[in-house]
């Protein structure tokens, strides 16, 4: 297949992967609303642990060659980020709702490159610096501080998109010496752990609707970080993820229809601001790959 079909086919997988985590998060809104976070998260990452080591066991070497790892503290305090991120980031939609979280956490590109250079060791020059800068004052427009009585909910969504950030930059430096199935096996298992030690303890009954709401959480998590892999197997990550900045646009065409959120007036204007400045950051990196 010539690399312009599969630019476009990589282009199709991300809009369908965005898809698929907006109706996963505007479940795991609803769930989080009636059963504590970290039980949802838990049943969450024990499908989601049940799913890498299936796709491990069936690969080469199985599970064994998944797991073996130079770092596994590097891997395993990856995993425990991840897990931590997404119990933030559902616990913002129970305070802010799905659209001004999102909004929020669409900054993390900029908080990406802003710790490249401290994490990687990475240059980052005036053009992306002054692009980051921009970004925040979007973050800032969205928050409002200092009109009204600014509310520290609103931090949330920030702290989980630090952590999305942190975890993604842990990941790029762990394939300096790991491949990525032994990032995603690693991912999946330490989450697993994790969350069953701090999320047993709050387990409660779930009605039967629910259950059906919780597999199907379940299956979109699988089925997004399926399509997630076979979107980079098919492009180059710096071709198709600026169209993962299109789950905002779905999620909050979720808030809207199904929560009966508003999308505030300096939400929209903020999310504007930060998608733009992270869309620039993303070309100029691009740009200076393209360069060397």
């Amino acid at each position: 297949m010539a690399s312009s079909n599969n630019t476009r086919l990589g282009v199709l997988l991300m809009i369908a992967t965005t898809f698929v985590f907006a109706v996963q998060d505007g479940i795991s809104r609803h769930l989080a609303s009636e059963y504590n976070v970290l039980m949802v998260v838990m049943i969450r990452y024990w499908f989601f642990a049940a799913f890498v080591t299936t796709i491990a066991y069936r690969k080469a070497g199985g599970i064994r060659a998944a797991a073996r790892t130079e770092q596994p503290l590097l891997q395993i305090f990856r995993g425990l980020i991840l897990a931590t991120e997404i119990c933030v980031m559902i616990y913002a939609f129970t305070l802010l709702g799905l659209i001004e979280s999102h909004a929020v956490f669409t900054s993390y590109p900029l908080l990406v490159a802003a710790l490249s250079g401290p994490i990687l060791g990475e240059v980052v020059g005036w053009r992306r610096w002054t692009a980051i800068f921009i970004g925040f004052v979007g973050v800032l427009i969205i928050l409002k501080p200092g009109v009204g009585v600014f509310s520290p909910a609103a931090i949330v969504p920030l702290i989980a998109a630090f952590l999305f950030a942190l975890y993604g930059l842990l990941t790029r430096y762990a394939s300096r010496k790991d491949t990525a199935a032994t990032s995603f096996f690693w991912t999946g298992v330490a989450g697993s752990v994790m969350m069953t030690a701090v999320g047993a303890a709050y387990w409660e009954p779930m009605v039967q609707s629910d259950w059906l709401w919780m597999g199907t959480l379940c299956i979109t998590g699988a089925l997004g970080h399926w399509l997630l892999i076979k979107t980079y197997e098919a492009a180059e990550a710096s071709a198709v993820q600026p169209f993962a900045y299109l789950q905002l646009v779905f999620v909050s065409f979720i808030g809207v229809l199904v929560f009966h959120e508003r999308i505030e007036l300096n939400v929209a204007i903020g999310a504007a601001v930060v998608v733009c400045a992270g869309l620039f950051t993303l070309w100029r990196a691009r740009a200076q790959e393209q360069a060397r």
